[in-house]
């Protein structure tokens, strides 16, 4: 919905070393983290690094998976992500740096990052392997921070995601192998379908599904609906075309879309009533218009908010970025810098976002 720019691994091993290797990685940094609060400072030493007030997000809730219609943390107490997306990672890599992620981790409190790595408009298709390894850069520099990713396969046009299946097989197979023992990533398989039927989209995921679950079979995996993710309500449908004929997979959840100065009560309607029903994750959204610009409607964004919060329906902003449009988070011309934190840096709705990131 939002508006473009113009501007080899070993053998594989089961699903119960899969998960031991999950939780002996978190481990591994817990005790990275005991260990050096508690070496000795020795003389001309820097100090060590102040004790942390609380578990990072990964730390504290480990590997998810959908327990009903909710994500859930390895204790099976449900959980509800918030943070931000990227821009594409062709135009806008200069704002995902070591600097903007300590902000968004420490300022802001981010739980998650969405990395969206587009598919056309000059992305994945022109450079597969530079592509898939900036991909990589940002989920790991997420996980070093203590957050989720969200590995988003930001396939727009064209809006069949058929359209584009041996490119993401390729994809996630690249992202699987490398993820398979982190607790810390979910798999987004196709951002906003559009012109295109339900039948299909889920035709695609089937496809798509079993290529992630060979190599990683217990990542929480996030399935686009239709019509740019509005669960077909942008093209005169509605939910039910998912409820009656679901994707034939477990641990998956679908996503949904909006903004808020565009998609009034019909898709506010939808949401909750496809949450009763659905494991939903609302990976994109924003307080202007469908394409990311224009005025604020944060009456209306909190409404979504305050539903998501009450039913912990997990949400990612669109965008981590200085864009010129109202939509991104920063003023323009902040990611040529080196201060991304605090409200200075941050247009109107970056100041919005963020405070409620950190509530």
């Amino acid at each position: 919905m939002h508006q473009r720019p113009t501007p080899p691994t070993g053998p594989t091993v089961t699903t119960a070393r899969r998960r031991m290797a999950r939780k002996a990685l978190l481990a591994a940094s817990a005790l990275g983290v005991v260990t050096a609060l508690m070496a000795p400072v020795r003389a001309g030493a820097a100090p060590a690094p102040a004790a942390p007030t609380a578990a990072t997000p990964l730390a504290a809730n480990g590997q998810l998976s959908v327990c009903g219609r909710r994500l859930c943390n390895a204790s099976g107490q449900a959980v509800a992500l918030n943070g931000m997306s990227t821009h594409g990672t062709q135009w806008y890599a200069q704002c995902v740096t070591d600097g903007s992620l300590d902000a968004l981790a420490q300022d802001w409190r981010s739980d998650v990052l969405r990395v969206s790595t587009y598919v056309q408009e000059g992305g994945y298709e022109t450079d597969p392997a530079g592509f898939t390894a900036r991909a990589q850069k940002f989920v790991d520099a997420a996980h070093a921070r203590g957050m989720y990713a969200v590995i988003d396969w930001h396939m727009l046009t064209p809006g069949d995601p058929n359209a584009n299946l041996a490119r993401a097989k390729t994809f996630f197979t690249a992202m699987a192998k490398k993820y398979k023992n982190h607790p810390g990533v979910l798999y987004e398989i196709a951002n906003e379908p559009s012109g295109v039927s339900w039948s299909a989209i889920k035709s695609y995921a089937e496809q798509i599904i079993p290529v992630i679950r060979a190599e990683d079979p217990d990542a929480v995996v996030l399935v686009g609906t239709r019509a740019w993710s509005s669960f077909g309500v942008s093209e005169g449908s509605d939910e039910s075309e998912v409820v009656n004929n679901p994707v034939n997979a477990s641990n998956i959840m679908y996503t949904f879309h909006f903004y808020a100065a565009s998609h009034r009560e019909e898709y506010l309607n939808t949401l909750d009533r496809a949450s009763d029903r659905l494991p939903v994750f609302v990976t994109e959204f924003g307080t202007q218009n469908y394409a990311g610009e224009g005025a604020n409607d944060f009456a209306m964004s909190q409404r979504y908010l305050d539903l998501m919060k009450r039913k912990k329906i997990s949400w990612t902003n669109w965008n981590y970025s200085d864009d010129h449009r109202s939509g991104a988070a920063f003023k323009t011309g902040t990611c040529s810098g080196s201060n991304w934190t605090g409200t200075g840096v941050l247009k109107e709705a970056g100041v919005w976002i963020r405070d409620r990131i950190r509530q």
